[in-house]
């Protein structure tokens, strides 16, 4: 489809000429996120630069009767942010201004196309830091981080995004400027903030939001354990929860990946290991150096072969290489790969790595697996050769049947990554009819056209 010449002009004059693209070339780039089975062009990609601008596009699609789907960086992994024929895209990834930071009160005030990272460079000289930090925190933006309620590996002790949202300023589904704040305990009435934080863009277009700063903990201890077996790893993971502490981070990496980091960054891993989990412990440092030794002597106990130590940050930062760029690297293994997203109940990690394990053997696919292992969120990597029709249809029933594998362990078949496009037919095996059928009427209170992110979650 094409966009229609009034729409256009009125989307320029907003815009500029240099803030809308609706040519075949440009909208390729904006077809797809970073998950590879869904896909589809938008019939024009348009991008503001502040508040205002994004609340007269929406409304200008709203008069014109065509739907919107907002993006930031495109790092997504649901499909969440594929538009399609007949729909605009709105990008926000202009809107990138720190508008302010109170490091007293620890909050910063930004727009939502600030790189996660770089807002906690940003307020580093402050000793704070933003905690949510998923893998892509050097290209996420922060108001993508919102729309999908991200994680990343320190949510094990920090959590999640919406617990670092103070507020959000938001353009809704029909054009109009609001603000919802996070409530406390107690007070009266829903809480609107979360009701919109993770809805993927679906009640709205978060543009503003004002964030809780962390500050940067006195003391670290990173280190990794190796061990000669997954199935050893995940018993560390299960025997590290006994002890009672909570470490900041504890991620799970599998050879596959560790191969894949060697090949394009060179680092190195003893042979010997099939899988490694990295672990970080923060707070005062009496106190981490305590549980630092109750934590190294549990991944001993099960069956680790060797820990190795970070001395100072540039040890860290080598240590943290292999989880943080395991998914930059796993290109080098396969044309294509499609990352999956379950969660599983903490006990139920070694079963759900068994899984993987089986499945990849079934389905002749290579699958390389990293976890947030501390709270039961696996991302196995289904690799294949896209141009193969057959290897294709054998990539996607592998993450099914992983993910079906995640429900009947008492999981959820997405974890952090959203629901987008990907999960929809998840929906009915997690929620019965009748919830179903009350988020359909949110939904429909919050925007009765459907003119936000249209198609995405629910299922049709």
């Amino acid at each position: 489809m094409t966009l229609m010449p009034a729409l256009k002009r009125r989307l320029q004059s907003i815009v500029g000429e240099d803030g809308i693209f609706d040519d075949r070339m440009h909208r390729r780039v904006y077809e797809a996120d970073a998950y590879a089975f869904d896909s589809g062009m938008p019939d024009a990609v348009v991008l503001p630069r502040n508040a205002d601008e994004v609340q007269r596009v929406v409304r200008s699609c709203r008069d014109s009767g065509v739907s919107f789907v907002p993006r930031g960086s495109g790092t997504g992994l649901s499909a969440g942010c594929v538009a399609g024929p007949g729909i605009i895209q709105i990008g926000l990834a202009r809107m990138r201004r720190i508008l302010s930071v109170d490091p007293l009160a620890r909050i910063a005030v930004v727009e939502a196309g600030v790189i996660n990272q770089e807002l906690s460079d940003e307020v580093a000289r402050h000793g704070l830091e933003f905690a949510p930090d998923p893998s892509s925190q050097i290209a996420c933006t922060v108001g993508g981080n919102f729309a999908e309620n991200a994680g990343g590996p320190h949510t094990l002790k920090y959590g999640v995004t919406l617990p670092h949202v103070v507020a959000a300023r938001m353009v809704s589904a029909e054009g109009e400027m609001v603000e919802f704040r996070a409530t406390s305990a107690g007070t009266p009435g829903p809480d609107l903030l979360a009701l919109h934080c993770g809805a993927e863009g679906t009640t709205g277009l978060a543009v503003e939001l004002t964030l809780c700063l962390t500050p940067i903990p006195a003391a670290r201890r990173t280190f990794l354990a190796l061990f000669a077996t997954l199935s050893d790893a995940a018993g560390a993971v299960r025997g590290v929860v006994r002890t009672g502490v909570v470490p900041a981070a504890m991620e799970m990496v599998d050879r596959i990946m560790l191969d894949a980091v060697q090949e394009a960054f060179g680092y190195t891993v003893s042979r010997q290991a099939a899988a490694v989990l990295i672990l970080e412990l923060d707070g005062e440092a009496d106190t981490v150096e305590r549980e630092a030794a109750v934590v190294e002597r549990a991944c001993q106990e099960a069956g680790a072969i060797g820990l190795e130590h970070a001395h100072d940050e540039a040890d860290r930062a080598r240590l943290w290489r292999a989880r943080k760029h395991a998914f930059g690297a796993i290109g080098r293994l396969a044309p294509d790969y499609a990352t999956q997203d379950g969660v599983v109940p903490r006990a139920a990690v070694p079963a759900i790595v068994q899984t993987i394990e089986e499945t990849a053997r079934e389905f002749g696919l290579g699958i390389g697996t990293v976890l947030h292992a501390g709270d039961g969120n696996i991302h196995p990597a289904i690799l294949y050769d896209g141009r193969d029709e057959e290897q294709v249809e054998r990539a996607l029933a592998a993450g099914r049947r992983i993910l079906d594998r995640c429900i009947e362990l008492g999981g959820s078949p997405t974890g952090e990554h959203g629901v987008g496009l990907e999960k929809r037919d998840f929906m009915p095996m997690v929620f019965c009819p009748d919830e179903l059928d009350l988020m359909a009427e949110l939904r429909y209170a919050l925007d009765p056209y459907g003119m936000s992110n249209p198609g995405k979650i629910l299922p049709a």
